[in-house]
């Protein structure tokens, strides 16, 4: 590795980890934010949406409406499960507990797994169905808990963000032409679009206002640009490993800033999950390195 290529992956590395910082506030966002659950939707995903497209037209320049112009079903079918994903992932987050929200979401590279499976014919590895095997046991453990943190209708949402988030993933790798960022910013406008019609964004408070404005753009729009510059930079699976790293610092913030504590099922479940996410992606980054050595050999 030359020294620009080093400089390049810590900065990827540094980038990254951003990304996943940023996208761990979202805890912290929605329950500062005094408002129902619409009209947070509505009124993030047109400030995100808006702050992702002026990147888009900043980073492709005079690329851009040539690239708007050649969009076709598979941009579209990203669209629609991304928005799905953020509508349902925000209301798990209202409805329940974060803790609960984020360990069922943990489930997504192996939720992945199958419908890659049933959809593009990618076999899963040994250790992913050995991961994924143990992560759903501790989710049962989780769901199983009937009266601790947080409601089964928040939970089922969490479920539907990751079936539409393993979706999105599965498109994408299916179609890797796909523009990431018309799809991002479009499904963030779609959110409003589906959600307006129950919003009341003229009785935020200014309070209120600043909060959304600061979620939309922090939390989401710029995490995203983080990662889109840094994931270029290093391999995917150390980006994977790095982005995983919202799933415990999510609920971690609530836990300290807003003195949200996780239910016993979930101190139980949650830290299964985590060892059979973390385990997994150190076996791939593992797996990954071995085939590399076998073929420069």
């Amino acid at each position: 590795m030359t020294l620009t290529e080093q400089k390049q992956y810590r900065l990827g590395l540094t980038y990254v980890a951003l990304s996943a910082l940023a996208w761990s506030s979202s805890g912290l966002f929605m329950r500062a934010i005094n408002a129902d659950l619409m009209t947070i939707v509505a009124t993030r995903g047109i400030v995100s949406g808006l702050a992702t497209f002026l990147f888009f037209i900043y980073l492709e320049r005079s690329r851009a409406w040539s690239i708007l112009r050649a969009i076709r079903w598979p941009t579209i079918a990203a669209t629609v499960f991304s928005a799905a994903s953020m509508i349902s992932g925000l209301g798990s987050i209202y409805y329940t507990s974060v803790a609960d929200a984020m360990v069922i979401y943990a489930t997504v590279p192996f939720v992945t797994a199958g419908v890659a499976y049933l959809y593009i014919g990618e076999k899963p590895s040994r250790s992913t169905l050995i991961a994924a095997s143990v992560a759903m046991g501790g989710v049962l453990v989780m769901l199983m808990d009937e009266g601790g943190g947080g409601s089964m209708l928040g939970k089922g949402l969490a479920l539907i963000m990751t079936l539409t988030v393993a979706a999105l993933a599965t498109i994408m790798r299916k179609h890797r032409d796909v523009h990431m960022l018309p799809a991002m910013f479009s499904s963030a406008w779609l959110c409003s679009l589906c959600t307006i019609w129950f919003a009341t964004p003229l009785g935020l408070s200014g309070h209120d206002i600043g909060l959304v404005v600061l979620f939309a753009v922090v939390q989401n729009s710029l995490g995203l640009i983080l990662y889109t510059f840094g994931s270029r930079w290093i391999p995917a699976a150390d980006a994977s490993l790095l982005t995983a790293l919202e799933v415990p610092l999510t609920p971690l913030w609530v836990w300290i800033f807003m003195d949200e504590v996780p239910s016993r099922a979930t101190m139980i479940g949650g830290p299964i999950v985590l060892l059979a996410l973390f385990g997994h992606i150190f076996a791939e980054i593992r797996r990954n390195k071995s085939t590399e050595v076998a073929v420069h050999a």
